[in-house]
């Protein structure tokens, strides 16, 4: 039972309520009169809590004081066989990739993808489509899945034998029956890939370094063969920028598509390019964008003058000039004359194309030209293409740009061979690059001026952006 308060007891507790009331109506009159200071006080109060903190955990007795106990107990660590036997029931999968070579038997194939088994190396030999479609075909992207103990479970090739939009994919599967094959024609997928590089030595060297496909170099070469001569101006420091197409098979490219803008500084001087395709009847556009159609369009400055002129720069996709238009010690007669063309060092067989639409005027043999064919175009033109291996248009034929009227030979006064290419109006010889440049180019048409405008504009950023980051790589 507890003791009764005694007076003394009672008097102090009544004295510390009212010491308490007291400071309580002080607090309450302080919070009226100075709210500001006050809120500041508590403010810097909580700042310090740090220190508080310290000050109250300081009071706690020291840790080397407390009492110290040990636990021991035993740990009994997981069977090692049934972790064993675990694992045992993972198969493993093994997947690796090569590209076909034209000299490529069964055995050499599945050895080079790390395959070692008889049954799927017969099975090869005796599959007729195994046989007509990846035997002695170069360069089809071949994935294998393999076990553990390297026998082939599934193989996989993907390629794309047409310019169309569709890639074929032939799979090798094993079966419980053996082994089946399957050929499928699927469509492609296309992505824009933004590329840029500068000219130290070459066109295709630049490219190389940018890890571009030789298609899309040559096709930027195409694009401007009739603003630039590049066989003979391209100066080091020149730069290019360029958004081309890469087509892709299950996700895996396969190829390159159509360059779909480019920026070429040459001299100093900018060219700009990008395909459109006037909008169809339906009104939907496809301007210059990652998908792949077989429609019609063409290239055009950003200003939407086209860049099809009537005459093409070259008779031959870019190759190296072994002589350009200037006077010439002839290696045959010995002499100084006058070199009244353009010749292209290019291997025996190489196609040679007409540079614009016309008529063939002669078409065989004639003296130091060897196998030759004479094309009248328009305006009083004729084009002349001499020392060829073999001609394939006969006289009077009509023609069109781009048509394949022989290939590149030895015949004639040749020492080596290549194509001798000349340009004549009214008889005399004009310098063909000059004509190519000279030549009309057709507007884009009123009626998809606005649809072109738009295309434009985005293809202006994205000139921009590969310029930048041409610049940053530089620096």
């Amino acid at each position: 039972m507890a003791s009764p308060l005694i007076h003394g007891d009672r008097i102090l507790i009544h004295r510390l309520l009212q010491a308490a009331e007291g400071t309580l109506a002080l607090a309450a009159r302080l919070v009226h009169s100075h709210p500001k200071q006050l809120s500041l006080a508590i403010a810097t109060l909580l700042l310090g809590g740090a220190g508080a903190t310290y000050a109250v955990a300081s009071l706690a007795p020291d840790a080397s004081d407390l009492p110290v106990r040990t636990v021991v107990e035993d740990v009994q660590p997981l069977p090692v066989l049934s972790q064993y036997e675990a694992l045992q029931t993972q198969a493993m999968r093994l997947y690796r990739s090569d590209a076909t070579r034209s000299a490529d038997t069964a055995e050499t194939l599945l050895k080079r993808l790390g395959i070692y088994d008889p049954q799927a190396a017969a099975f090869f030999r005796a599959d007729t489509v195994v046989q007509q479609t990846l035997m002695g075909r170069a360069g089809r992207n071949v994935t294998v899945e393999a076990s553990e103990d390297n026998t082939l479970l599934k193989l996989s090739a993907r390629w794309s034998p047409e310019d169309d939009g569709m890639f074929k994919r032939l799979t090798v599967d094993k079966t419980a029956t053996g082994f089946q094959s399957k050929l499928e024609t699927l469509p492609m997928t296309a992505s824009s890939r933004l590329a840029s590089g500068a000219i130290q030595t070459s066109l295709f060297a630049a490219t190389d370094d940018a890890r571009i496909p030789d298609a899309v170099a040559i096709q930027l070469a195409e694009i401007f063969s009739g603003d630039i001569d590049f066989h003979r101006a391209l100066r080091k420091g020149d730069r290019f920028a360029v958004t081309y197409e890469t087509l892709e098979g299950d996700g895996e490219p396969l190829r390159a598509g159509r360059v779909l803008s480019a920026e070429f500084v040459n001299a100093g001087k900018s060219f700009q390019a990008m395909w459109f395709q006037e909008p169809v009847a339906s009104g939907t556009a496809a301007a210059s964008t990652a998908s792949h159609t077989l429609s019609k369009g063409g290239y055009y400055t950003l200003a939407g003058e086209s860049l099809r002129r009537a005459f093409l720069a070259s008779p031959m996709e870019f190759s190296r000039v072994t002589s350009g238009f200037k006077m010439r010690f002839h290696p045959i007669l010995q002499t100084w004359r006058a070199h009244l063309g353009v010749d292209y060092a290019a291997p025996t067989g190489t196609p040679v194309r007409s540079v614009a639409d016309g008529v063939v005027d002669f078409a065989g043999t004639q003296n130091g030209f060897g196998n030759v064919v004479f094309v009248k175009h328009r305006n009083n033109s004729v084009t002349v293409y001499a020392h060829l291996s073999r001609i394939n248009v006969r006289s009077g034929q009509s023609i069109n740009q781009g048509q394949n009227v022989g290939a590149v030979g030895q015949t004639g006064w040749a020492t080596g061979p290549h194509l001798h290419f000349e340009f004549r109006v009214n008889g005399a010889h004009k310098d063909p690059l000059t004509i190519a440049k000279q030549s009309d180019s057709v507007p884009v048409a009123p009626s998809a001026r606005t649809t072109f405008n738009q295309a434009a504009d985005q293809v202006r950023i994205q000139l921009a952006a590969a310029a930048n980051m041409q610049l940053g790589s530089a620096q």
